[in-house]
């Protein structure tokens, strides 16, 4: 049994391969050839297109009638077959089955039987392209017989296999990124998860009456508001000429206008205090809110800017936008456990801590203590202003004697007086703080100064005009002096009091209550909704970077995750590790099968499909998750072998968009695998981070690593065939120069290599003009080029294939007539 030269399963698209070779199955197995039609016919394929590519034996097309013909059971089909013939072979018999114009045959005559069958694999690449499958069948049907031989010249770009290797590393790590432990910062958000994260209040909730003035907060809230209103307007009374010389600063009660003050806020406290714990939960319930308004909070509908149905798609355009930006995926759930984390309701008993703060106990005690009432300032200087005025007054010669110590006396009047309208005790006497305002030492000052005076004024004898203003201006002076001391005794006193601080505490209460009604109680179910979605996204996430890993696989360079037996394995990659034979190249050893490739059943792009349809009912247990895919199998290097002479190789280190390129399919196709699951977040967040994503994360990293190897990623992933994307020379780093020569030396004699001996040249047909040519280059070739010119004359009848590595000519060389025989059946022919 020969390596596997076909595809387990074909690209999307792609003609449908199968080998009925009986080198291909161990020996006596006369079922193998029977299972492998079987596979072939499960193998999807677009309505209308079924094509098939049969490798077969030239002396079993006859005996293989039967599997032919079963290609066709579930409909027309179109079939090429690749017969490879032995050395000694000079005819071919084929049936009816193989005529065009459904079928034909290339008749390969040497260099393909064992060990020399892995040169078979480029050539079953190139004809499974559905661009050149239906390019050779039109020409086979023009060819008489419809048998050609194969003469053939390709050229294949590719990557080394460091540089696919480090290319798809880069690009897992690029997708994943490092562990993440914390976040520290959400970063921006969409406005609807904004208002969930800074606290702030809606704008169509800027108006609402969250205490109703008939609601017992309300109540206690509207008395705060009048005696913080009292006590200012009190305060405003006393101070100036008024409240000192006349009544209206002693009818005006301070001292009980602001311990009702302090009275009013601690029930005001008290009341919200309550309301905090009685609705204390993270999802207050309806008794609860019926207790909230009991104590007259009043909560509105949910306003216009948020709804919890508006937050799964919030959640989604953000995570959508966050993996778009490029961001890892484990950065991406880091930030949304933060959001999850600052998004979660703690319930409105957690801000007592933070109404402690706002307005502490001690606070309140200290609006209520009784402050004295000082004036005048140092007693010293007191004594020392009032004995120098009184002695200006006294200098009036005669009537100094009484002028000055009259002087003096009215300064302790005044001083006097400012003790018994003191702000701070009540017109009942029950509230008093004392008070300390020098009028004994304003009167002894006065006296002295005074007489003092009158004695210098006798001495000098001053005229009367000096002595006058002396006078006034001495009388004047102790009045002002003793306004300013008034005014400003009683401001002190009033800042010591901090009333003013109270209405500060009023204000930040009231705006703790706004803030805990919003958040903890309006927006409580919708925050919960927002934190588990945040949460399960995050876990979500988590789990596909984890697949990634696993997938890459830790350390290992050359892991593929097709196995040996996929269609692009890297330990012989179509026959680049084997040994050569005179037209082709021989197996490498047998690799290790991983088959974990394309599966077009299992891959779709989600938008039909619900993943929550079948979650498990509440109470039941669900099943576990599947285990996580285990990393990929390294792959021993394979001895370095020339390649046949008909295919070039040229290797490149990858171009500068591979990796970019990479990156961007498996984030579309993360944000595809991601666009299944937000129905189910809708549904129930809580849960939604338990669904086992491993089987499309392993789907996609399958999908893009098989595009990495088929044509370093050029072709679009499927859903994306219009899509821009670079040329294969930024993808593989190979400039497509070469593939623009073959071209154009298409008419060069010894340009394409038959797929025959020598000794078989004389069975092909002599005519000139019966030989049929298929030129075909990846149109990722042609895609992003410099201008036309490279390609200006070398472009007719080609065929631009959708993707690929290769690029080349097939030129199908007829056979002379009487080497071709077609037969009905054979008698006792066995499958």
């Amino acid at each position: 049994m020969s390596r596997p030269v076909v595809p387990d399963r074909p690209l999307p698209g792609h003609a449908v391969c199968l080998d009925l070779r009986a080198a291909a199955y161990a020996p006596g197995d006369r079922q193998a050839p029977e299972d492998a039609v079987h596979r072939a016919l499960g193998a999807p394929q677009p309505p209308g297109e079924r094509r098939f590519l049969v490798l077969d034996d030239a002396d079993r097309l006859v005996g293989h009638q039967l599997l032919h013909e079963r290609l066709s059971s579930y409909g027309p089909a179109h079939v090429v077959c690749l017969a490879v013939g032995a050395p000694g072979e000079r005819t071919l018999r084929r049936t009816l089955t193989l005529r065009p114009p459904a079928a034909g045959v290339l008749w390969l005559l040497d260099g393909f039987q064992e060990p020399d069958a892995g040169a078979l694999r480029p050539l079953v690449e190139v004809l499974a392209a559905p661009e050149v499958f239906d390019a050779v069948l039109r020409a086979l049907g023009r060819v008489a017989g419809g048998v050609a031989v194969p003469s053939v010249r390709i050229l294949e770009h590719d990557l080394s296999d460091e540089a696919r290797a480090r290319a798809w590393r880069q690009a897992v790590e690029a997708l994943t990124g490092p562990d993440v432990p914390a976040a520290g910062s959400v970063g921006k958000v969409p406005g609807e998860l904004a208002l969930l994260l800074d606290e702030s209040v809606p704008r169509s909730l800027s108006g609402h009456d969250w205490l109703p003035a008939g609601g017992r907060a309300g109540t206690r809230l509207r008395a705060c508001e009048d005696a913080l209103e009292d006590a200012r307007d009190g305060h405003a009374r006393v101070r100036g000429p008024a409240g000192l010389l006349t009544r209206a600063g002693r009818d005006a009660d301070l001292p009980g206008t602001v311990e009702r003050l302090a009275r009013e806020l601690r029930g005001f406290r008290g009341v919200v205090a309550d309301a905090f714990a009685v609705a204390g939960g993270t999802r207050p319930s309806a008794e609860e809110r019926g207790l909230l308004g009991d104590r007259g909070i009043r909560l509105p509908e949910m306003p216009r800017e948020i709804t919890r149905t508006g937050i799964v798609p919030a959640l989604r355009d953000h995570t959508h936008e966050l993996i778009a930006g490029r961001l890892p995926l484990r950065s991406v759930a880091a930030r949304l456990a933060a959001l999850a984390a600052r998004t979660a309701p703690a319930g409105s008993a957690a801000r007592l801590a933070e109404l402690d703060a706002v307005c502490a106990p001690e606070r309140l005690d200290r609006l209520g203590a009784q402050q004295p009432f000082l004036a005048g300032g140092p007693r010293s200087g007191a004594a020392l202003v009032t004995g120098v005025l009184a002695l200006l007054a006294g200098l009036w010669p005669g009537a100094g004697w009484v002028l000055g110590p009259a002087t003096g006396l009215l300064a302790a009047a005044l001083a006097l007086l400012m003790l018994r309208r003191r702000p701070n005790r009540s017109p009942d006497g029950r509230l008093d703080g004392g008070a300390g305002t020098g009028w004994g030492v304003r009167l002894v000052g006065g006296l002295v100064g005074g007489l003092a005076g009158a004695g210098a004024g006798e001495a000098l004898g001053l005229p009367r005009w000096a002595t006058a203003t002396a006078l006034a201006l001495a009388v004047a002076a102790v009045v002002l002096l003793a306004l300013r001391d008034w005014n400003r005794a009683v401001d002190d006193w009033w800042d010591r009091l901090d009333a003013e601080d109270a209405g500060r505490a009023l204000q930040e209460v009231h705006a703790l209550v706004v803030t805990t009604a919003v958040h903890d109680w309006l927006f409580a179910d919708v925050r919960h909704h927002c934190s588990d979605g945040a949460g399960a996204v995050a876990r979500l996430l988590r789990g596909l970077a984890a697949t990634a890993e696993a997938y890459a696989g830790p350390g290992a360079p050359d892991a593929h995750p097709l196995g040996g037996s996929g269609p692009y394995a890297p330990a012989d990659p179509f026959g680049r590790g084997a040994a050569s034979g005179p037209h082709g190249a021989g197996a490498a050893g047998d690799g290790p099968a991983a088959d974990a490739g394309w599966d077009w059943d299992g891959w779709t792009d989600g938008a039909d499909d619900d993943v929550w349809s079948d979650r498990e009912e509440p109470g039941r247990t669900a099943p576990a998750p599947p285990p996580r895919p285990p990393a990929a199998p390294v792959f021993p290097p394979a001895p370095p072998a020339p390649a046949p002479e008909w295919l070039e190789r040229r290797y490149g280190d990858g171009g500068p968009d591979l990796v970019d390129t990479l990156v961007s399919d498996l984030v579309e196709g993360v944000t595809g695998i991601l666009d299944t699951c937000w129905a189910g977040i809708e549904r129930d967040p809580g849960n939604a981070g338990r669904l086992p994503l491993d089987a499309p994360m392993t789907a996609l990293l399958g999908e893009v690593r098989t595009r990495l190897e088929r044509d370093a990623a050029a072709s679009p992933p499927p859903g994306r065939e219009h899509g821009e994307r670079p040329d294969a020379a930024r993808l593989i780093g190979v400039a497509p120069d070469g593939v623009v020569r073959l071209l154009a030396a298409d008419d060069e004699p010894g340009l394409t290599v038959p797929l025959c001996g020598p000794e078989h040249l004389r069975l092909l047909s002599n005519e000139p003009g019966a030989v049929r040519r298929v030129r075909f280059v990846p149109e990722t070739m042609r895609r992003g080029t410099a201008g036309d010119d490279m390609w200006r004359g070398a472009v007719e009848d080609v065929v631009w294939t959708g993707g690929g590595r290769h690029a080349g000519v097939l030129r199908l060389v007829p056979l002379r007539s009487d080497v071709v025989h077609t037969v009905r059946a054979e008698e006792g022919g066995a499958p």
